[in-house]
């Protein structure tokens, strides 16, 4: 009977601390994806000319080999290729050199996971963050599914709330 009780208070205990650690986890997936998403401009640009019409495309950020990439997040390559045993990071392999090559998407895993591990978390906990962002097809994406994801905690939390209320009204029922 009081062991049952402690029983359950340890229950509601380690339940509200899962909670505060999703919580956590929420803020800081929003936090590493603000911090990769460029910020907007203080003013409005004024307006560009057209351009002519054969003028080429805006180019895709050009690659990088592990060192650069490195050197880039100030973290060593032994880190990157640990990230890629963990699947973390996907780079390909350069047909002539069998070196890595960090194309941009493999660019924005890579900050994103030294954004998370910055914050305290494990590969474990990040890789799937990542998959979600490469489903989602990138952060932008992933508005929505955050968006749920914060529904998903508060209906939670409010369950949590009603369950401990009733768990109250219970054992002041029992004396």
């Amino acid at each position: 009977t009081r062991a049952r009780t402690r029983r359950r208070s340890r229950l509601v205990d380690e339940s509200h601390a899962q909670l505060l650690e999703d919580r956590r986890t929420l803020r800081a997936v929003e936090s590493a994806l603000r911090d990769l998403t460029p910020e907007a401009p203080e003013a409005p640009e004024a307006p560009k000319a057209p351009e002519p019409a054969d003028a080429a495309p805006e180019a895709a950020p050009e690659p990088l080999f592990i060192g650069p990439l490195a050197a880039k997040l100030g973290i060593r390559p032994a880190t990157l290729r640990k990230w890629e045993h963990a699947g973390l990071v996907r780079p390909r392999r350069d047909r002539r050199t069998g070196y890595r090559v960090y194309d941009e998407a493999a660019v924005r895993d890579a900050r994103l996971a030294h954004q998370l591990r910055r914050g305290g978390y494990l590969l474990e906990q990040i890789a799937p963050l990542i998959e979600r962002v490469r489903t989602a097809g990138g952060l932008e994406p992933l508005e929505g599914a955050l968006h749920d994801w914060h529904g998903r905690l508060s209906a939670r939390g409010r369950a949590m709330l009603a369950g401990a209320a009733e768990l109250d009204a219970y054992l002041r029922r029992r004396g």
